[in-house]
């Protein structure tokens, strides 16, 4: 069986997020929800099928700019749904916008999306889809998941013999800096 790490280097949709994005830390709130709605996008379709659209969704939502996003309304949703450059399914269009709102208050409680996962880090994968079911619209193991992962709150984004295991290494992602053996009992990683 090949990983993400076998296919993806070199590959024209998936090389350059993998080498790139994919595990490394250090994202702000905007970067936070364009990744969230990714993987709420990607839910029951292929990656392959989110990261040939992303260039057109990130335009479509403004670059997921938080603050635009967290008022669109029914004549953004109607627009959006419209748009052959995006996947559109209205309940993850509807929950990208709620997310963006809920980002908009955690400013207000916690300084942020960033410093919400900060705060709330580590937690063993089980405990975070609670705490993102909570809070979040859209948001089941999976998508948790890959989107903690993508993140560098998770391990599990490479493999340590990929080379951009290394890379990601050295900036120390969140997952690297807390208590190895919440990590143990995760299965998904």
């Amino acid at each position: 069986m090949s990983s993400y790490c076998d296919t993806s280097p070199g590959h024209p949709i998936h090389g350059k997020y993998h080498d790139q994005e994919y595990g490394f830390p250090g994202k702000n709130d905007n970067q936070l929800l364009e990744l969230l709605a990714l993987e709420i996008f990607q839910a029951g379709l292929s990656w392959e099928i989110v990261l040939k659209k992303r260039p057109t969704t990130f335009e479509a939502f403004d670059g997921f700019d938080v603050d635009m996003v967290a008022v669109y309304k029914k004549r953004e949703i109607n627009r959006l749904l419209k748009n052959s450059g995006i996947i559109r399914n209205r309940l993850k269009v509807e929950a990208i916008i709620n997310n963006a709102k809920v980002i908009i208050e955690m400013r207000e409680t916690n300084g942020g999306f960033t410093k919400w996962l900060s705060a709330n880090h580590p937690l063993p994968h089980k405990e975070w889809v609670k705490l993102f079911r909570k809070n979040f619209s859209f948001t089941g193991p999976e998508v948790v998941n890959e989107f903690l992962m993508s993140t560098g709150y998770l391990p599990g984004a490479h493999s340590k013999k990929c080379p951009i295991y290394k890379k990601i290494s050295a900036k120390k992602p969140p997952w690297m800096k807390a208590d190895q053996g919440i990590y143990e009992n995760n299965p998904k990683v």
